[in-house]
């Protein structure tokens, strides 16, 4: 099944290492980042899944629920955590979907028939709290995620839903934003009133706005 960005994600059932799931249910008024392994006990998941879990006290405090998932068996799931601790230091503190039945993988298109037939690529799906997709990234088996990036496109992500702005290349939590071209600039002056640096009209760059009354 192909995702478009702006669809709203499907919903199902799951069995995870904490518990049965509902998906949306579970996600609630939450962002969610759902990403899937290849299969248990493969090196480049082990230290993906360690990475996530040191990181997961930063997707807490953007209120993002991490959801991990394996085209393997339940009962192999807790060997594989315990794995996940030695060899990274990090204990798994977000569920792990066991998706040996590929139910889960087939619906949001986590298998690639050309790269593998068997077995999902490496899929990240952003989700927002209307359960709508996001963000998807697309990573081949030989290459591991790169978690702080996916803060970087949450943070982004977040501000621009609430703000009349788009982040630039290399954008950081912190640096100048960019004011959206539908904003004239009669209307940027309300929204932005400290003003903004017009390097070509339709660039403006303005400090990043922070919380308070949407723009």
């Amino acid at each position: 099944m192909a995702l478009n960005l702006g669809d709203v994600v499907p919903d199902f059932e799951a069995d995870t290492t904490e518990g049965r799931i509902s998906f949306h249910k579970w996600l609630g008024d939450s962002w969610g980042v759902l990403f899937s392994h290849p299969k248990n006990f493969t090196p480049v998941c082990t230290t993906e899944l360690g990475a996530a879990a040191k990181l997961k006290p930063e997707f807490d405090k953007r209120n993002v629920k991490l959801l991990g998932l394996s085209v393997d068996a339940l009962a192999n799931h807790d060997k594989w955590v315990g794995d996940i601790k030695d060899a990274t230091g990090a204990t798994l503190n977000f569920p792990l979907i066991a998706d040996h039945d590929k139910v889960v993988a087939n619906l949001y298109g986590m298998i690639h028939p050309n790269a593998s037939d068997t077995t999902t690529v490496r899929s990240v799906f952003v989700i927002g709290p209307d359960k709508k997709l996001k963000l998807s990234l697309t990573y081949p088996a030989s290459t591991g995620r790169n978690f702080d990036e996916i803060l970087r496109v949450i943070d982004s992500l977040q501000l621009t839903a609430k703000f009349s702005v788009a982040t630039p290349a290399d954008w950081k939590n912190g640096d100048e934003v960019i004011i959206v071209p539908s904003v004239s600039d009669e209307a940027a002056k309300e929204k932005f009133p400290a003003g903004w640096n017009a390097v070509k009209p339709y660039l403006r760059y303005v400090a990043q706005p922070t919380a308070g009354k949407p723009s």
